[in-house]
């Protein structure tokens, strides 16, 4: 039987035995007072009380019972006082020696270090003895004693209050330490005796103190193992723990799994090794000075090689360690990297400038052109440098916007790392530039920035859109009638010249009719109808090759329109129509009146060629007759008739030479001029040509000088058309000059070319002739000189050219004249390179 139950029993039989001796008390009275309670008595009263009549009986009975009464009262009372006096007296006795035991008891318990707490349970509240000193933790007064929470640690409030519990109700003694809040222990005994529930709590100090503290640590150390090695159980990494001699004394379930063990224990027992030599080799030459080994190490574990993660400790008393399996990190990581470094030159290739930093908003990533945009020393980028710091760099450079309060837009800037959503801002830079600035906050943290170049965007928008208002503007104000038709054959743009040409009202267009409904209000006539058709086709055609379209229409009214029709990129087709009414008229009569003119050229030349041919043949005969005349063979003449004669003669050459270059123009002019190409002595013909001028030159007093190079070699001509080039040159060099003047003859060659170049220094040509000198019949009167027939420079500008080269003359009134003839050493490479 249970202590407490036996304690409690005996609480229930003392409780029994006090209402016993009470009883007892009552007994011993009725014996002091002589009455029997036998059956003799009973017989003797029955027998008298039957003798006596009822009446008498009655009063008899009751004066002896009252009598009786009286007497058995008063030696009961002298029995009870007597008895009263004797128990008062013991009790005294026992009371002053059960206080003398008590004060004992109570000097007993105070004086030793220790606190007694008695419930007594008569719902009392309990008794307290003892003292203990304050450094053990537990408080003296009664009231904060009994709360336990307030000294204890919870813990130990919480186990002494269990205890406590269990102590009441099945009365099972316990002995346990506790902590106190201040870190000391006391030992805590808990019992019943004599039906009471007592608790003792003992100071622990010195070795017992020491044993305490010992224990609660072995305990504190042995749970967290405990709970060490559930922990590391439960984990798919293998974990392992090694003695101080390097052999495995414990290893979770994990570890048995990768060593192929069919668990821990047997892995333990057989002293599987889950790191192979390699590794344990490299586990002893890189552990650190405070026995620290970390390291990716390759690992078959299951039959599968896979990349762990190894964690080891060693000590002196052994030492643990824990394999991560990072093989899905590994290959995540290595997948991150090339998606990094894909997106890293992804993001190199764009032409938008793009930052992206951390969360810690120091610079994680930029490209090439956030580079170029900002022009920042590439070590101060590489130095992962924070948003606040690249905004002052970039305000330091002068590169950000002007503001006002540059540090509350700073702060303003720097608030994105705390929203939610992306955000936009305009970058007006003091070069001129404008940026469009995005900044989307990462989800992680750290914001992304993207610098976009708008400048040449916005210009291109603000020129697009005056382009588009001046072509607006263009288009309203054309005569010509424009209109643009979309791939679905509806009309799209037009001005108002295409509804005036066409008689359209400008609701009926703003309806953007089909074509098709264009052509059956714009078709008046079987002309028009055909036209528009041939539109309507090239508007809504499918064809492979759209091309452009031009014609010309004549409507009913008379007008006469040039219609275009030209593919747009975009699928459209733009109409033009221009009214060349007018032009047509003109053009009509300027047909007419050129033809006129085509024929009266024709009747000219044919009659100058007539006139020519006729004069030439007298012409040689007065020349020959003349000729004759002042032969002295034929009889002598006068002096006056040898000058008239000698008239003749000039007069004649001179008009047959007019005669003969008319003839040469005309020859020109039908097409049929030949050259008679051959090798010509440049300086020869020169010299041809002065010679026949020796005469007039004399007789103008003109000092001729000729500036011919001896290498100046041949040139592939004909020498008669060279000769005649130089003669009229020279002879109107001649006819311009003052008396005394100066002609300058000279030739070069360059290259493939032979220039000749005439000067003079005479008067020059006017500005409004100059441009008109190679012209035929254009001569000028220059003082007392009067002009020629006006066909020398023509014939030269005509002979150089159909040789190839080329003539140029500058003049200039008061300075003189310059021409200047090019003619090609060989014409047939002139030829050649014309052709390609």
């Amino acid at each position: 039987m249970p202590k407490g139950s036996r304690d409690g029993a005996r609480i229930r039989a003392t409780w029994r035995e006090w209402s016993l001796s009470k009883v007892k008390l009552g007994g011993a009275a009725a014996a002091g007072l002589g009455l029997s309670s036998g059956p003799a008595a009973a017989g003797i009263v029955s027998g008298t009380l039957a003798a006596i009549n009822p009446g008498t009986m009655i009063l008899f009975g009751a004066l002896g019972g009252m009598c009786l009464f009286s007497v058995t009262a008063a030696i009961a009372l002298v029995r009870h006082r007597r008895l009263a006096a004797q128990i008062t007296g013991s009790l005294e006795k026992e009371k002053s020696d059960l206080k003398f035991r008590v004060d004992r008891l109570e000097a007993m318990l105070n004086t030793d270090e220790q606190r007694v707490i008695v419930w007594t349970g008569n719902g009392a509240m309990p008794q307290i003895w003892g003292i203990l000193p304050e450094k053990s933790g537990v408080p003296r007064p009664p009231a904060q004693l009994l709360a336990f929470g307030s000294w204890l640690t919870a813990k130990g409030a919480g186990d002494l209050e269990r205890h406590l519990d269990m102590l009441f109700r099945t009365g099972e003694a316990f002995t346990t330490t506790l902590k106190t809040r201040t870190g000391t222990y006391v030992e805590a005994l808990g019992r019943t005796t004599g039906g009471a529930v007592v608790l003792r709590l003992r100071d622990l100090t010195g070795e017992r103190q020491m044993q305490a503290e010992l224990a609660a640590r072995n305990a504190r150390i042995s749970g967290e193992l405990h709970m060490l090695h559930a922990l590391l159980n439960a984990m798919p990494a293998p974990a392992w723990q090694r003695d101080a001699e390097g052999n495995l004394i414990w290893a979770n379930a994990a570890y048995a799994e990768a060593v192929d063990m069919p668990d821990a224990a047997s892995a333990v027992k057989d002293g599987a090794t889950f790191l192979d030599a390699a590794a344990r080799t490299a586990m002893a030459v890189q552990r650190t000075e405070d026995g620290c080994f970390t390291a990716r190490i390759p690992i078959v574990a299951s039959g599968e090689r896979r990349v762990f993660e190894v964690t080891d400790v060693n000590a002196n008393v052994g030492g643990a360690g824990i394999a991560v399996d990072i093989s899905e990190l590994e290959r995540a990581q290595k997948e991150m990297n090339r998606a990094e470094e894909f997106h890293g030159r992804t993001l190199d290739q764009l032409a938008a400038a793009v930052a992206i930093f951390s969360s810690d908003r120091k610079l994680q990533f930029y490209n090439a052109a956030f580079r170029q945009l900002w022009d920042l020393d590439p070590a101060f980028l590489e130095g992962r440098p924070e948003d606040g710091a690249v905004l002052d760099a970039l305000r330091a450079a002068r590169k950000l916007p002007e503001q006002a309060d540059y540090r509350v837009w700073r702060n303003k800037m720097l608030e994105n790392y705390q929203s939610l959503e992306a955000k936009e801002n305009w970058w007006h830079l003091p070069d001129g530039r404008t940026l469009r600035v995005i900044a989307n906050p990462h989800p992680q943290g750290g914001v992304t920035y993207i610098y976009e170049n708008v400048t040449e965007q916005l210009d291109l928008e603000s020129r697009y859109n005056a382009l588009t208002r001046v072509q607006g503007e263009t288009l309203d104000n054309l005569s010509e009638a424009v209109a643009v038709f979309g791939s679905d054959g509806r009309l799209r743009l037009w001005n108002p010249a295409f509804g005036r040409i066409w008689s359209l009202e400008e609701d009926r267009l703003s309806e953007l009719p089909h074509v098709k409904e264009v052509v059956s209000a714009c078709t008046l006539s079987e002309v028009e109808k055909q036209a528009w058709e041939q539109l309507a086709g090239s508007v809504t055609g499918l064809v492979d090759n759209r091309t452009q379209k031009i014609s010309r229409l004549e409507r009913h009214n008379g007008d006469v329109l040039d219609y275009a029709t030209v593919p747009l990129p975009d699928g459209g087709t733009l109409v033009t129509f221009v009214d060349v009414t007018d032009s047509v008229n003109v053009e009509r009569a300027l047909l007419e009146k050129n033809e006129a003119l085509q024929q009266a050229d024709l009747i000219k030349n044919a009659f100058i060629q007539h006139v020519s041919y006729e004069l030439r043949s007298p012409l040689t005969n007065i020349i020959g007759f003349a000729q004759l005349l002042s032969d002295p063979k034929f009889g002598e003449l006068s002096e006056k008739q040898g000058e008239y004669a000698e008239y003749i003669q000039s007069s004649s050459s001179a008009l047959l030479a007019i005669i003969n270059d008319i003839l040469d123009l005309a020859t020109l002019d039908a097409g049929i001029m030949e050259l008679d190409i051959g090798e010509v002595d440049v300086a020869t013909t020169v010299s041809a040509a002065v010679e026949g001028l020796k005469d007039r030159i004399a007789e103008a007093r003109i000092n001729l000088r000729t500036h011919v190079p001896e290498n100046i070699g041949m040139i592939v001509a004909d020498e008669k058309r060279l000769r005649q080039v130089l003669f009229n040159l020279i002879s109107n060099a001649v006819r311009y000059s003052e008396a005394d003047g100066v002609v300058d003859v000279s030739c070069s060659r360059e290259d493939d070319s032979v220039t000749f170049v005439v000067k003079d220094h005479g008067h020059g040509i006017p500005a409004e002739i100059l441009t008109q000198v190679f012209n035929r019949f254009v001569g000028h009167d220059t003082g007392s000189r009067r002009q020629g027939a006006g066909l020398g420079l023509a014939i030269v500008k005509s002979f150089v050219e159909l040789h190839g080269g080329t003539v140029d003359i500058q003049s200039a009134e008061g300075n003189g004249t310059t021409v200047t003839c090019v003619f090609p050493a060989r014409p047939e490479l002139a030829d050649q390179a014309a052709a390609e």
